[in-house]
């Protein structure tokens, strides 16, 4: 199953300092937040499942500089990155993960079902490709309201094989929706490769059925993200319909913290630890004199403060209290019209 994607950036365009600082700071906000959740796991202060995103986060930092603030995002539930990314600040995140009445959904939703409205990030979805007709249906109601905005659409290599996904795509394609379809392949879904529950590997592949604009991404590489989103999102805004894209990438750890990992190799991990986002754009830097050793410092300072800090607001706030279960629930009193 290994696959070394590339050797070293093959990106043409050229990026600001600016840019590539934006993405340093992400991955390693989003890299330093997960090793600090899987601390906090251990120590039993984190309590159900839990996905983290190491490995991935590159997705994230180029996904975000290549989209609106306008724009949506629904997602699965490996999603602690993408929410950091999406601007979900670290101590109301690692709060929910605590369970607490200061997390971004009141303690109520956990790991898996982050949720913000005014930043437009519609989860953290449990249920596997369950996001993905929820995104369809943003991006239809974005069409019907004339917004240009797009609604950005992401599922796993496991989530691929969904009935969902191929109504949804159908229907996408039919009425020209807004929406851009993003698998994060990275090959092993929840313990089983791509090549054992797929008569392709290519993912992208998926999409021609439907005439679907579709292609392949190196995913550990900000710079290859960021020009395939841009890429895609002016197709989209320009009113052409859908784009898919399938972001080849690899999680450093097993699926859920659970999971040991056993169903590949040693080798193959540190094929794609050497291709580590965080390290290669600090290198890449560093080697292109893009930014100092003096700004990569302090950056890395105010990273770690920022989760100490986050670690230390998750722990000292409070646990919800029982009387608000009920709220923020459809109520039948709120929607009379729903009957038994």
């Amino acid at each position: 199953m290994s696959q070394v994607l590339t050797k070293g950036n093959t990106s043409k365009k050229k990026f600001s300092k600016a840019t590539y600082l934006k993405w340093y700071e992400m991955m390693l906000r989003i890299r330093r937040f997960e090793e600090a959740t899987l601390k906090a796991y251990g120590q039993q202060k984190v309590r159900g499942f839990c996905h983290v995103y190491i490995g991935q986060e590159a997705i994230a930092a180029g996904m975000i500089t290549a989209i609106k603030p306008e724009d949506a995002i629904a997602t699965a539930y490996r999603q602690h990155g993408i929410a950091l990314s999406r601007g979900l600040e670290s101590k109301y995140c690692m709060a929910e993960l605590f369970g607490k009445a200061t997390g971004v959904v009141k303690g109520k939703g956990g790991s898996m079902h982050f949720f913000s409205k005014e930043k437009r990030f519609f989860g953290g979805n449990g249920i596997v490709g369950a996001q993905i007709p929820i995104g369809t249906g943003i991006a239809f109601a974005e069409k019907y309201k004339g917004t240009k905005n797009l609604c950005v659409t992401m599922f796993g290599d496991g989530a691929a094989r969904q009935g969902a996904l191929y109504e949804s795509f159908n229907m996408a394609m039919h009425w020209k929706l807004p929406v851009l379809y993003i698998c994060e392949n990275n090959h092993y879904a929840m313990g089983t490769s791509v090549s054992r529950t797929s008569n392709i590997d290519d993912l992208y592949k998926i999409g021609h059925a439907f005439d679907m604009p579709s292609e392949p991404v190196d995913g550990m590489r900000p710079e290859e993200v960021h020009m395939a989103l841009e890429k895609a999102a002016k197709h989209i805004r320009a009113g052409k319909g859908p784009y898919y894209l399938e972001i080849k990438t690899y999680r450093y750890k097993g699926h859920s913290v659970s999971d040991p990992a056993k169903y590949r190799t040693k080798e193959e991990l540190k094929s794609y630890k050497d291709q580590d986002p965080v390290k290669m754009t600090e290198a890449k830097m560093l080697n292109e004199k893009i930014a100092s050793e003096a700004e990569i410092s302090k950056i890395k300072d105010k990273i770690k403060q920022e989760i100490a800090e986050a670690v230390a607001f998750a722990e000292q706030s409070p646990y919800p209290d029982g009387s608000g279960l009920f709220e923020h629930n459809y109520m039948q009193e709120d929607y009379p019209f729903i009957t038994d």
